[in-house]
């Protein structure tokens, strides 16, 4: 877009530029049915921590591209790419009951709800998380589980303008209701976050295994570009299989153990087959001239 479609091609260290980027990049509109299923991950944690910052969706990436690219009319992608990076790092540390009320700063102006009216300033208790509690803590289904409800509403109707505006419409949208979706459910502040009971020693062992699956997810980024495809989708596959694991532990689900214990198997055999090391440096021998 910026190559070939730019209507005002500011220079990168112009303070309009930044400005710009920094007014509306954080801008989204999430009072779509389709771009809040891309999204609501990152809301489904009933804990507001650090953590949560990172509680990010696998899909939110196929829309978030449609609100930056108007930016390439005018804004360098030097300064989209710097200004993005800074934004992340901001909204990160905020991600927290101990940083209280920051006006105006709390999310980086507070541009997004002021303007669709979704702003309240702090008052009573706040109850986090998703309307329609999920109660588990298993990754794909805490990925996945809004587009099977969407999959369920689209089902229900036969008329196409439904249809349509089940994706196109506010998350709470029925026929009849208005753009944003019908009553509020109610919040008594007397809710209580999922927290199922399991073992300490289940607790210890989660916690020493996350920190190794850790570590193969780092040397799997470090090493991705030496690595093969085929080697790489089989890292992936092992996080993802480590990931529903632990969560099917702390779910306390009757299969886990099971589960667990292909996952201990296949953690045994990868390195065996060398999945799980980057290969060696090529080494070039080189003649050097007196």
């Amino acid at each position: 877009m910026w190559n070939n479609f730019c209507l005002l091609e500011l220079p990168w260290d112009s303070a309009l530029a930044w400005w710009l980027a920094f007014t509306t990049g954080s801008i989204a509109l999430l009072t779509l049915n389709l771009l809040w299923a891309t999204h609501q991950v990152h809301h489904s944690s009933e804990y507001y921590n650090l953590s949560t910052a990172l509680r990010q969706s696998l899909t939110q990436q196929f829309s978030s591209w449609v609100f930056y690219l108007p930016m390439a009319l005018a804004v360098p992608p030097s300064v989209f790419s710097v200004h993005i990076q800074f934004n992340l790092v901001y909204q990160f540390w905020i991600h927290t009951d101990v940083i209280r009320d920051m006006g105006p700063l709390g999310g980086t102006l507070i541009i997004r709800d002021r303007l669709f009216s979704t702003f309240a300033p702090d008052g009573d208790k706040v109850v986090y998380g998703l309307v329609h509690k999920i109660n588990t803590c298993e990754i794909l289904h805490i990925q996945f589980n809004y587009y099977k409800y969407l999959w369920r509403r689209f089902n229900r109707y036969k008329k196409i303008f439904s249809i349509l505006g089940i994706l196109w419409k506010g998350p709470s949208w029925k026929p009849g209701k208005p753009k944003a979706g019908g009553s509020r459910r109610g919040v008594t502040g007397e809710e209580l976050p999922f927290n199922p009971s399991w073992p300490l020693a289940l607790q210890v062992y989660v916690c020493i295994h996350g920190l190794m699956l850790l570590c193969v997810y780092q040397d799997l980024f470090e090493s991705r570009l030496m690595l093969s495809q085929l080697t790489v989708l089989m890292m992936t596959g092992y996080i993802l299989l480590c990931l529903t694991s632990i969560g099917f532990i702390i779910d306390q689900r009757s299969t886990a153990s099971m589960l667990e214990l292909l996952r201990c198997v296949l953690m045994v055999m990868l390195p065996r087959y060398g999945y799980m090391t980057a290969p060696a440096p090529l080494l070039v021998p080189i003649e050097v001239g007196d």
